[in-house]
Parts: C-alpha cells; sequence; structure tokens
C-alpha cells in the first residue's frame, strides 16, 4: 500500500533575502520539500539563485500575489496611487461583491508566471495565492486558466478540506473560513486537467509554540497532505507574522520532521 505523502511548503520567498535564505537553509537540512516564490518581489531575482543547489526533490512553485505589493504591471484601477495592491479583506469584499478590473488582474498574473521563468529557466511545479486570493471569485477562473496556460503540469493549492479532518485539527474556525471560500475550487482545476493537494493544514494563530501545535496539523491527513508554513528571519517593515517566522523557523530547526510525519502514516520526502 502507497503511503500518504506529506508536502510541508514555506511561503513567501523572496518577500526579504533573510526570509529566503532561511528557507533555503530548512530545505538543505530536509525540514521541508516544497517552497513557494514570490515573483512579483523586488528582490526576487536575486533570491532565486538561491534556489540552484537545492537538493533533488524540492519542489518550487509560484505564490502569486495580489494583495500588499507593488505589481509587476500598470493596473490604474487595481492600484489607483500607483503604490501596493489591495490587502486581503477589501479584496475579498470587492471579489465578492463583483467588483474587480478583470483585465488587469489577468495580465499580472501572466506577468508573474514570466517573472518566474526567466529567474528559474522552468515553470513551477506548483502554483499558489499570498493570502489564498486565488479561491477568490472572479481570481479563481482567471487563476486556473493561467495554470492551465502557463504551467499545465503543476498542481494547484486547494486550502479547503473534509470538515472532520478540519474538526480533528487546532484553530478551526481559520481553516473553515478557508475551506468555505475554496468550495469547489477541485472540481474547477479537474475540468481544466489540474491536480490538486487532497488535504490542507497549516492555520494557527501565529503566537503558539508550534513546534507543540505542528503534530496537530497531521491528524487526517489526506493521499497528499498540504501543510503551509511560514519561516524566516529578519525585520521587514509591515510584515504583522515576523516574530511568528522567527519562532516556526527555530522549531524547524529542531524538528524531526520525517519521523513525526510517520507516526501520523504519511511519508516525508522530495
Amino acid at each position: 500500500m502507497t503511503k500518504a505523502r506529506l508536502i510541508l511548503c514555506a511561503d513567501d520567498f523572496a518577500l526579504s533575502r533573510p526570509i529566503s535564505e532561511t528557507i533555503v537553509a530548512l530545505a538543505h537540512e530536509g525540514r521541508l520539500n516544497a517552497i513557494s516564490c514570490m515573483s512579483v518581489c523586488p528582490g526576487w531575482t536575486a533570491d532565486a539563485r538561491l534556489l540552484d543547489d537545492l537538493p533533488a526533490g524540492i519542489e518550487i512553485g509560484l505564490h502569486l500575489t495580489l494583495t500588499g505589493e507593488a505589481p509587476l504591471t500598470d493596473m490604474p484601477e487595481y492600484v489607483p496611487d500607483g503604490g501596493v495592491m489591495p490587502e486581503i479583506d477589501p479584496l475579498t469584499v470587492a471579489a465578492m461583491k463583483g467588483n474587480l478590473p478583470l483585465e488587469e488582474i489577468e495580465g499580472e498574473i501572466a506577468a508573474q508566471f514570466r517573472a518566474f521563468r526567466r529567474a528559474t529557466g522552468r515553470m513551477p511545479d506548483f502554483v499558489d495565492a499570498h493570502q489564498h486570493a486565488h479561491v477568490l471569485p472572479g481570481i479563481r477562473r482567471l487563476f486556473l486558466d493561467a495554470v492551465a496556460m502557463h504551467a499545465p503540469a503543476a498542481w494547484i493549492r486547494d486550502c479547503g478540506d473534509r470538515m472532520s479532518a478540519i474538526a480533528a485539527r487546532p484553530y478551526r474556525g481559520k481553516a473553515i473560513g478557508s475551506a468555505y471560500h475554496a468550495r469547489g475550487l477541485r472540481r474547477a482545476a479537474a475540468l481544466r486537467g489540474l491536480a490538486c493537494n487532497s488535504s490542507f493544514a497549516g492555520h494557527y494563530d501565529f503566537n503558539s509554540d508550534y513546534e507543540r501545535v505542528f503534530p496537530r496539523f497531521l491528524r487526517r491527513p489526506g493521499a497528499v497532505h498540504l501543510i503551509m508554513c511560514h519561516p524566516g528571519a529578519g525585520e521587514l517593515p509591515g510584515d504583522t507574522i515576523a516574530a511568528a517566522r522567527l519562532r516556526e523557523a527555530s522549531a524547524l530547526h529542531r524538528m524531526q520532521i520525517a519521523d513525526i510525519a510517520r507516526a501520523y502514516g504519511l511519508e516525508f520526502g522530495g
């Protein structure tokens, strides 16, 4: 019988150099097997060089970003002041109302795929989005169509799960919210021939002892169980989870992920 697989994915690569360096160090130690990259960030091209000599089997993905950062393209309606893209809460409200400049967003998504390819020489192994913006109405269709066009072999992040699995893990409120917004994503992806992870975890309050809470993320896994994490270092203006990044990194450096995964019937590796 094939064991269920654990994917432990570090989000926000290229958000800052210290975050990128921390993620790569953990990958070299065998504490991660997936890295999700923000090709919109100013440091992306330089930080992408850190990915050149990763151990075999580390999946490299695109963390599409439609919130909180300056876009790569001109977006006069989406970013009317020429600054940064909206935060996730106002974006969610606008999406639910059907009030989004979808043509501008489509162009920005394509530009971030191109930026990923220019820096890495390849297309991503998987695609997701910062703050899970890819599941929102309107954006979802653009996201799925872009993956099918630019990286048809990639899998995509489904941030939903079965209610019985969510109930067995910590911080159920956050997980239920993600599952609500992601409902129907798997079906829509399958219509385009795109695969998804089978189950999803990693929600917590960004204040708890990460080493203690982590094993609870492994309860009730699916065949491909994805856990998001956000390790990092350094100071970044406006980064509300900076302290949590340090705690996560410190815990992951200590933890024997493969052994912990095995106790829950999961195989962890490249």
